[in-house]
């Protein structure tokens, strides 16, 4: 009995180094799986830093001005009062705003839905291959790619009053005797304006949604063909079905884009005349750098943020449900 007890004690004292052994494998997927976790943080910290100073500062920065009396007297002195919501008062009681606001709709509205459509019936035409169809689709990016300071001043030419380009060609033909202001107009002007940041629009979505066809199989095509299905009962019930996750993207994304518009604006009519193109994001502009109000500025900037990220929010659903689709 007493042998077996030493055996058995031998045994189980020459089995314990081995405890050790096995502890020290364990430990070395741990170490490894730190020495990831470094290497990513190292990689998402720069982002974190350039998006914490150029993206999350300004916006925590204009959001406490738009609480604050900022003007030019506060910059040299350092002491901005807090005024609570009474610039927010200011902005929204002004005459302008109720304009501006009602132009915003208007401006999105009617930008968003003509981009979309004739962005749709551009990629559509060019699912089919033809001779020269890559180099049109390469043409086609030159609105989206010219600064848009440089696209105003062209437009401006063009639709100058009296010495502009379309006025001429539509007087030679004789559609009009009369010289219609385009953009100096307050009934004319915004229809203009929009009109312009379609055209500006419509290479990026026909980009997106021309994407989106290509992923859909020609073989659904094919099938509903052999079923009867017409070209409107083909996009009816095959195209449009797959291609929704990516039109629900592109209208958020264009909605966004078109709310903070204001270089285009600015380029063209300044706001003007009387009004007929301001919008929020040229109010803030003119509130901040023309009135040198930069409290109410940033009040009207801030409106207009809250709208962009509803949107913002509506975009990153859409666009998990099309991951997820």
């Amino acid at each position: 009995m007493a042998d077996t007890r030493q055996r058995a004690g031998g045994a189980t004292s020459a089995a314990r180094p081995a405890g050790p052994e096995v502890e020290v494998e364990d430990r070395r997927p741990r170490r490894t799986w730190s020495r990831e976790r470094l290497l990513q943080l190292g990689f998402l910290v720069p982002a974190v830093v350039y998006m914490l100073l150029f993206f999350g500062y300004p916006v925590v920065q204009n959001a406490l001005m738009g609480f604050q009396e900022y003007t030019t007297r506060t910059f040299v002195t350092g002491e901005a009062p807090w005024v609570g919501l009474e610039n927010y008062r200011e902005v929204i009681g002004s005459s302008v705003f109720s304009k501006a606001a009602l132009n915003t709709v208007l401006f999105t509205v009617g930008s968003i839905a003509g981009q979309f459509v004739l962005g749709l019936a551009i990629a559509l035409f060019f699912r089919k291959r033809f001779p020269l169809g890559g180099l049109l689709r390469s043409l086609l990016l030159l609105p989206w790619l010219i600064p848009l300071i440089a696209a105003s001043a062209v437009w401006r030419w063009i639709l100058d009053k009296d010495t502009g380009v379309l006025n001429q060609v539509l007087g030679g033909l004789g559609i009009t005797d009369s010289n219609p202001g385009w953009l100096t107009s307050t009934s004319l002007a915004l229809v203009t304006v929009i009109a312009i940041n379609i055209w500006i629009g419509i290479p990026f979505n026909t980009t997106i949604l021309y994407g989106g066809l290509q992923d859909i199989p020609e073989d659904l095509y094919e099938a509903a063909a052999l079923d009867g299905a017409t070209r409107w009962r083909a996009f009816r019930y095959v195209t449009w079905p797959l291609l929704r996750p990516v039109v629900t993207v592109v209208l958020v994304l264009g909605v966004v884009y078109t709310l903070k518009a204001l270089d285009i604006i600015l380029g063209l009519t300044e706001g003007g005349p009387a009004n007929s193109t301001q919008t929020i994001a040229t109010q803030s502009y003119n509130l901040s750098f023309q009135q040198f109000d930069f409290g109410q500025g940033a009040a009207a900037g801030n409106i207009l943020i809250v709208v962009s990220l509803v949107f913002a929010v509506l975009y990153l659903r859409a666009n998990r449900r099309a991951l997820d689709e």
